[in-house]
C-alpha cells in the first residue's frame, strides 16, 4: 500500500508565489521517481515536472522551465514544487504522482488526489 497525498494549494496573485508539498507514506522506500501533473477544466491533463529518485535529475514543460522548481528530500518521503511568478494560466488542479520509471508519465502508478491551485489576474 503506497498512499500520496499533495497540500499547499490556495489563491495566489499574478506573480506570486506557491510551494506544492507531496508526501508518501505506507510501503514505500523513497526510491520512487516522482513527479507533478496539472489539469485545468475543459483541458487535457498536462505534465509539469519530475524529479528521479536521488534528486539528480530533473525536468519540466517548457511552459514552466526557470518559474518552477522540482525537489525532494527523502529522509522525510517528500517532493515539493516551488512555483514563482505565477500566472493565470498555471490556474489547474496539480497531482503528485509516483512511478518506478524515470521520467514520469500520465501512466504512472500512484496518484495523489490534487490540489487546487488558482492565480487571480
Amino acid at each position: 500500500q503506497v498512499q500520496v497525498e499533495e497540500s499547499g494549494g490556495g489563491l495566489v496573485q499574478d506573480g506570486g508565489s506557491l510551494r506544492l508539498s507531496c508526501v508518501l507514506s505506507g510501503r514505500t522506500l523513497s526510491r520512487y521517481p516522482m513527479g507533478w501533473f496539472r489539469q485545468a477544466p475543459g483541458q487535457e491533463r498536462e505534465f509539469v515536472a519530475t524529479v528521479s529518485w536521488n534528486g539528480a535529475n530533473t525536468d519540466y514543460a517548457d511552459s514552466v522551465k526557470g518559474r518552477f522548481t522540482i525537489s525532494r528530500e527523502n529522509a522525510k518521503n517528500t517532493m515539493y514544487l516551488q512555483m514563482n511568478s505565477l500566472k493565470p494560466e498555471d490556474t489547474a488542479v496539480y497531482y503528485c504522482v509516483a512511478d518506478f520509471v524515470y521520467p514520469v508519465t500520465i501512466r504512472a502508478h500512484f496518484w495523489g488526489q490534487g490540489t487546487q491551485v488558482t492565480v487571480s489576474s
